[in-house]
Order: C-alpha cells, then structure tokens, then sequence
C-alpha cells in the first residue's frame, strides 16, 4: 500500500478507508493509544491498537522516537482531541529508539528550554515549536520567490567568495588556501595573497548587492536570494555569523517606488503565511501568547502574533524623513520623562527602542524612515541634492516592524559617475578595487534602487521568535559551528 502523509489524511479524509502512515512515535499510552507525527503536520494521527491482537515484543518496540509504519482503517474517533483516529491491522518497526537515550534528549516529552534545544539542533526538529518554525520558514521563502517570480523579476545568483565589502564594515571572513604557520611573504612582513588561490585577498560575502546592481542594469529587475556571513563577534539574540538575504535591484526606480516594492513584498509575506501555515501560525500564536504573559507588563508586546501579521496587513506605511522622525521623538513626552535609554539628536543612528517607539506608540503601523544622514550610511547610497553643509543626506529607507524594530534597510543607489568616485575615496575605497561597479556608471548609466531583507528577521517576525539562533536550522554563532 502507498503511504499517505498525515496532513493530506486529515486534509481529505476518507472514513472506512485503508490508509499505511508512517512517521515517528510521539507518545503510546495504556499500550492502545498512539500519537504519530510525519512532519507534514504539527498535528498527531491517534492510532489505535488492540494489544490482545499484537506480539508483545512488537508493542515495546513502540517507544517515544522510534520510528514506525502502521496500517489500518481511518475512522471517526470516539473520544476528545481528534476528529479521527487509525485502527491499527499492522504495524512495521522501521527504527527503534532506546528510552533510556531519549530521556536524555529533546524528545523526551517534556518543556525544554530553548537554550538547551539549540544544543541538540540535530534532533530539535522533532519538536512542536521547530517542526512549526521550520514549516513557516519553507512558506516564507516559497512567498519570496513566488512575490518576485509573479512580478517579473528574474533570479540572480550572486557570489558567496568575492573581492570586494559591499557594507564598508571590513568584518568579513578570509577564505584562503595558503598555509596558516607558514605563509608567503612580501619584503614588508605582510601576507603575499599573490600566490593564494585567486590570486589575491577574499572572503566570504556580505551582501550580493553590488553583484545584483550589474544584472539590474541589463536585466532591469532582478533579486537575489542567498547566503551572507559577517565575523562580528557578537553574541546577541540578533545577529548570526550565517544568515540569508532577499536582495532586489530595480533599473530606473527611484526611492518612492522602492518603498512601494518593498511595502508590497512585506505584506504578500505575512498574507502568505496567514494563508497557508494555519495550524502552525495557531500553535505559535498560542506560545506567543503564554511568552509574553511570562515578561514583565513594560516588556510585553501589546498585540499577538496574529494581529502583529494583520497590522502589517491591513495598515498602509506611515513613510517620514529621518529629520522628521529625530523631531517627533524629541518632541514626545517619553523623551521629554527620559524614558529613552539612548539620546536623541540629529546625526545619530536611531536605536532599537526609538523605532519601536515610532510603529508601537507614536504613529501605530509599520513606519518607512527615508533620507538618513550621509554619514553612518554606505558610500553607494545616492547623494540628495540641495543639502544643507553639514547636514547632508543619502536617499536612503529603513522599515520598521512592531516588536522588532529595523525589518528593510535600503536606498536610491548613486547613478552619477563622478559623485559615486568622490564618495569612494570619502570612504577609503580604491577605484581599482570596484572598477567594474563604477563602469556600469559609464555606460548607459540610469536611477536604480534596491533593499536588504534579512531573511531570519523575516521569519523570527512571522513565528514570533525571539532569537534569532531559534529561525535557522543549524545557527553559527561566535565560538559555535556544531553539526
């Protein structure tokens, strides 16, 4: 007999049918009742079993974990929790778990704590949260696709060993093949990456987007989607040393439409997610719901996870300047009572708690910040014209989700050849080093725009997750590289 996968079993129900289902135990209780889960599903199939009608050396072989085929006849259950329930006619033992090994794992039935699920990441899956997790993951990054593939945009992939720091932050991870004890040397004691395997100095990426613009530039709308690694050495709930990032670039757009894009992107997402990920968005809104109960009253967020998706949904972007936003917080009573851990003023970075102030108290919907000063912003962003000296501002954009504060950060992209030159030296950026980037500016040079989106961020958002080690499969943290 083929075998069924429980969510197509519950999803088309056939009573009085034969069914083969396999997948792995959850719990067997009173030696009758089984909870089996496939992993299609959070949901269990109960399975029932006459013990009077099986070997008894096959019934202790039905552990926690091990893995089982059973055969039998879908009916309507008689008792509470489940519409339905498998009378069992055979069962196959496919792979046996020892009990005494799962009670010393995540298996066992029992709340753990995440700390020490993300220690056993290889068995953390069978779990309700990261079978749940890692399901709205897969929809997240299938409504990416479809968003940009339904849009005409075309799918790049862009390099993960380059030459060349997109961000400026010089935090990248070396790749090279020569001899850690004994490496070639110049005259002057420096590595000779001459004689290295490209040739020259390289690393890992930070971001596909410089890459990206050269496709969008022929192309006309192109995105990628794809690995990016930064060696911070940071050990906070949002950064990962590995993570993945949705990167578009749009020939001839400019910053109003690049806020358009990305508000549309945002909001197919999180419809997505409310569309199809039904019993796991329920499961995870729930756990929202006891978490938040368990923070203290000033730390709580004022919304489920559930309404933090349909705020996103059904709220248009309140879109400010950056100047605008820096005067609405200082002019706000939680400014004014130094409710603030960090000052405010015009020139710095806004903080995590200025931003969530901006979507949660002051303006109650996702916010679009726009024209950040020039001077914690990267030299590619376009240079706005008519500024102020000393108070000059790139065509740049942030969006800012409840909860989480920076979700997209993005800009115009500077088209002009000679400005886009000074700005490389302004930054210590040889020519040289990005010949080809500052070529696409000779030759039928256009506007162009694009943005980041960190995918982790994106699904911590949508699950409702705190950390962000807890929305990827095997998280790489400092001094962390296991499985």
């Amino acid at each position: 007999m083929k075998r069924t996968k429980i969510a197509d079993l519950f999803s088309q129900p056939k009573v009085n049918e034969h069914y083969l289902v396999k997948g792995w135990v959850r719990a067997f209780r009173s030696n009758r009742f089984i909870q089996l889960n496939d992993g299609s599903t959070i949901n269990n199939i109960q399975a029932v079993v006459d013990f009077e009608n099986f070997d008894e050396a096959i019934l202790k072989k039905i552990t926690t974990a091990a893995a089982v085929g059973l055969t039998g006849i879908l009916v309507e259950s008689q008792g509470s929790g489940q519409a339905y329930e498998l009378q069992v006619s055979e069962i196959e033992i496919i792979g046996e778990a020892n009990p005494d090994d799962v009670q010393k794992t995540v298996m066992q039935p029992k709340k753990h704590s995440l700390e020490f699920l993300r220690e056993q990441a290889h068995l953390r899956f069978r779990t309700n949260v990261f079978g749940a997790v890692f399901r709205v993951r897969h929809a997240v990054s299938y409504a990416v696709h479809k968003f940009f593939n339904d849009q005409g945009f075309f799918y790049i992939h862009t390099p993960v060993i380059t030459g060349s720091d997109a961000e400026g932050a010089g935090e990248m991870f070396r790749v090279t093949m020569l001899d850690a004890k004994n490496p070639p040397l110049n005259e002057d004691g420096s590595v000779n990456f001459a004689e290295d395997f490209f040739g020259k100095q390289v690393n890992l990426t930070v971001s596909g987007q410089l890459e990206g613009e050269l496709a969008a530039l022929a192309l006309g709308q192109i995105y990628t989607f794809g690995p990016t690694f930064r060696a911070e050495n940071s050990n906070t709930s949002r950064h990962l040393a590995e993570f993945w990032m949705i990167e578009p670039e749009v020939a001839f757009n400019k910053l109003p439409e690049n806020m358009d894009l990305a508000e549309s992107m945002l909001k197919y997402i999180c419809q997505y997610v409310m569309d199809h990920c039904t019993d796991d968005l329920k499961f995870l809104n729930e756990r929202d719901v006891q978490e938040q109960q368990s923070k203290p009253q000033n730390e709580r967020n004022e919304m489920s996870l559930i309404e933090r998706l349909q705020f996103v949904v059904q709220n248009d972007f309140k879109r400010l300047t950056y100047t605008e936003a820096v005067g609405v917080l200082m002019n706000s009573n939680h400014y004014k009572k130094k409710k603030f851990r960090y000052d405010v003023s015009w020139g710095t970075d806004l903080q995590s708690e200025h931003e969530r102030y901006l979507v949660e108290k002051e303006f109650k919907r996702p916010v679009i910040i726009t024209d950040y000063p020039a001077s914690f912003k990267a030299f590619y962003m376009r240079a706005n014209d008519g500024c102020e000296p000393g108070k000059e501002t790139v065509a740049a954009m942030d969006i800012l989700f409840p909860g989480i504060g920076e979700m997209v950060g993005g800009s115009e992209r500077e088209e002009r050849l000679e400005v886009l030159k000074k700005k490389c030296a302004d930054f210590g950026i040889r020519e040289e080093e990005l010949w080809w980037y500052l070529d696409t500016r000779r030759f039928g040079s256009v506007p162009h725009s694009g943005f980041g989106l960190g995918f982790e961020r994106m699904v911590m958002f949508v699950t409702g997750m705190t950390n962000i080690r807890d929305v990827i499969p095997f998280p790489r943290t400092p001094l962390n590289a296991e499985f």
